[in-house]
């Protein structure tokens, strides 16, 4: 385990919650693309078999950009911090985005401002868990990080349900645009932009970033920011990655694989399950009931976040981990058979377990191997172990479908289930990183 270069002032637990208050914002604006991202895609005549290959854009805008900021991150010297410019600019562009995406008059037009949304959350997403691990001493970093994953819990709870609470307050969930998108789902993006950015702005104000010692920014001149020297610094980092995050990198694809599976055909193997058709209506509907079950299970995963914190004190992330995989992957392999919603939501007590795990242990894996003074860079390069099984599951699912998947969604959500089980496996042939000693409390 690294050793800091300088204690860091603790800061007590209402601090920590208001530094990742951004989370909140930021998680938000993903449980809107998970839900309705297929949904959307749907209403404007995309086909089920080339699905994944619009949802691209994640996978590849965080393949190229979150490595580039997290390098430059690690050598920006401002007033603000090193770490701030790159939530302000992607906040911005983020809500932007949401503001646009139901207005999509084509799925051309959708599939680009997918591109700009999370090219924008990416650019906010690493430069966030660097500050983390940057904004507290190793003590305090799994009550960081679980708290981030419990802000994830809740703002996708509240992502997921915003449709259905429309409804429940007297909205009409058949009113629809011109091209078949729901009042509902444009007023669910509309608050999703104006949490994106207000949220950053509060964490970044409340709890600013450390000033930077007159030797560390001395440090950071002798090699001036510049591509050249984000490329050396990526090249390098490659090349001494700690052993334990090599390691991860088998699990996490195996269970980004899976995760991509669940939320791109979630919506569509539910109304293949409920109904036993892919039409609009069907669509509509099982819509409306993966809000349900995603608040449910997003609101499962920030009450286990909260429990994983002193598990993980007690049994180690690891083994913690790959217990949560287990659970998310049975899961997933029951789900697809359950023909009636009071019964769905007993697969996602499993699925809320994995995602609340999935969301911060494997961060306080890796924040305990990795040299402090590169910690963007290596958040960066971590997010490739993400980013990467989603390019692989996009691309692959498309020439799976039909051959091999029987062209049915519910299989490809039975495939997510396999892919988790075999993350649980993978995540114990890691074995049990050193943790730093906690203590007991918070103030």
């Amino acid at each position: 385990m690294h050793a800091d270069a300088a204690p860091k002032p603790r800061l007590s637990l209402a601090r920590i919650i208001q530094m990742n208050l951004g989370f909140l914002g930021l998680q938000f604006s993903f449980g809107l693309q998970q839900a309705n991202m297929g949904p959307i895609y749907s209403y404007l005549g995309a086909d089920e078999a080339t699905m994944p290959l619009l949802w691209l854009a994640g996978p590849i805008t965080g393949l190229i950009i979150q490595p580039i900021v997290g390098a430059l991150s690690d050598r920006t010297v401002t007033r603000i911090g090193r770490r701030t410019p790159y939530f302000l600019i992607g906040a911005v562009l983020c809500s932007v985005a949401l503001f646009a995406m139901p207005y999509s008059p084509a799925l051309w037009v959708a599939a680009s401002l997918l591109w700009l949304l999370d090219a924008a959350n990416n650019i906010t997403m690493e430069p966030y868990r660097a500050y983390v691990g940057d904004r507290l001493d190793p003590a305090q970093r799994p009550v960081g990080f679980l708290t981030q994953s419990a802000f994830t819990g809740l703002a996708q709870t509240l992502a997921y349900l915003a449709p259905a609470l429309f409804v429940w307050f007297g909205m009409n969930p058949d009113a629809v645009d011109a091209n078949g998108i729901p009042d509902v789902t444009r007023l669910a993006f509309a608050i999703g932009a104006v949490l994106s950015l207000s949220t950053i702005l509060w964490s970044v104000w409340r709890v600013p970033e450390l000033p930077l010692t007159t030797a560390e920014v001395a440090q950071m001149r002798e090699r001036p920011m510049s591509a050249a020297t984000a490329w050396r610094d990526f090249a390098d980092a490659i090349r001494d990655m700690p052993q334990p995050m090599r390691r991860l990198g088998v699990a996490m694809f195996c269970q980004w694989f899976a995760m991509f599976c669940y939320w791109q055909y979630a919506v569509l193997s539910l109304a293949r399950a409920l109904h036993g058709s892919g039409a609009a209506a069907a669509v509509r509907d099982a819509t409306l009931v993966n809000g349900h079950l995603g608040g449910f299970y997003n609101a499962v995963a920030f009450v286990v976040a909260l429990g994983l914190m002193p598990l993980t004190r007690r049994l180690g992330a690891g083994p913690v981990h790959a217990a949560c995989m287990t659970a998310a992957g049975a899961a997933m392999l029951a789900l697809p058979m359950i023909g009636n919603e009071a019964w769905c939501y007993l697969p996602m007590l499993g699925i809320g377990i994995g995602w609340a795990s999935l969301m911060g242990t494997p961060y306080i894996m890796l924040a305990d191997c990795i040299p402090a003074q590169r910690t963007g860079i290596y958040m960066g390069i971590f997010n490739m172990f993400i980013v990467i099984p989603m390019l692989v599951q996009s691309v692959t699912v498309p020439l799976l479908y039909r051959p091999l998947l029987g062209g049915d969604p519910r299989n490809v959500i039975m495939l997510g289930g396999v892919m988790l089980l075999l993350a649980a496996v993978a995540t114990l042939r890691v074995g049990r990183a050193p943790q730093p000693v906690i203590a007991p409390s918070l103030s």
